[in-house]
């Protein structure tokens, strides 16, 4: 089988526990105003690879991974190639590397995306918006598949950090968060909810790829005010969980 691999990062701190490879698999079916990577839509202009191309590249750097590291499949939208993603497990096995899933979860619900969930160290959960309206204005569809996904992590009891895009004049307040906080509450398998910077640094690619920017002129969040909501969510989610 063959995969469409958009990047590939070696060493990311980023995207899961530890010392990680980030493999980013082009494909999203998302458009997403606040994309930075509008370059992993198409996967037309992706690189081929097999399952054993990439894990070898993987396990290159498996001496830093320790033992919390591994590899990250993210994207795009990593489940669009789920199948390709399954036919790693086994030789990922072999080798005792564990992987994380970076994901909208904006996809079917397959036996094969189960599997894939199933057996993957951690899954890192986008939780974009808190309501069918937010997620169609936002990103072109309604929150019904992501929020499949996350009842699906809940019945497994798989370790989920759930993350959160955060853009000024859209959810940049304590207000707009306490709403995501509202939607998780019933979901124990949320380990960490993890509040992210809307920065400006793929703007470029929007211009280099002649497609329009729908928050030209939203400035980056500044890390003062990440800091603050983070600290916020963090405090909300520990008296959640109490409750």
């Amino acid at each position: 089988m063959k995969g469409y691999l958009h990047s590939f990062e070696s060493l990311a701190a980023v995207d899961g526990r530890g010392i990680r490879c980030a493999v980013f698999l082009a494909g999203c079916p998302l458009r997403c105003v606040c994309c930075h990577n509008p370059d992993t839509w198409d996967m037309r202009n992706a690189t081929e690879t097999t399952p054993e191309e990439l894990v070898r590249k993987i396990a290159r750097y498996k001496p830093y991974f320790r033992e919390d590291g591994g590899v990250t499949f993210s994207g795009g939208e990593p489940l669009l190639q789920a199948a390709f993603i399954e036919e790693m497990l086994p030789l990922l096995a072999e080798r005792k590397i564990p992987y994380a899933v970076d994901t909208s979860g904006a996809v079917k619900l397959t036996d094969t995306v189960k599997n894939v969930l199933a057996h993957a160290q951690t899954v890192l959960l986008d939780l974009k918006y808190p309501n069918d309206a937010l997620y169609l204005a936002y990103t072109g569809c309604d929150m019904q598949l992501p929020y499949e996904v996350l009842q699906y992590l809940e019945s497994i009891q798989k370790e989920t950090w759930l993350r959160t895009v955060v853009i000024p004049a859209i959810n940049d307040s304590e207000d707009a968060l306490e709403a995501y906080l509202q939607r998780m509450k019933d979901f124990s398998c949320v380990k960490k909810y993890e509040l992210l910077a809307f920065h400006t640094m793929g703007f470029y690619k929007y211009r280099e790829l002649g497609i329009a920017n729908p928050l030209e002129q939203t400035p980056a969040l500044a890390p003062e005010r990440l800091n603050a909501l983070q600290q916020f969510v963090d405090n909300r989610l520990a008296q959640i969980k109490k409750a």
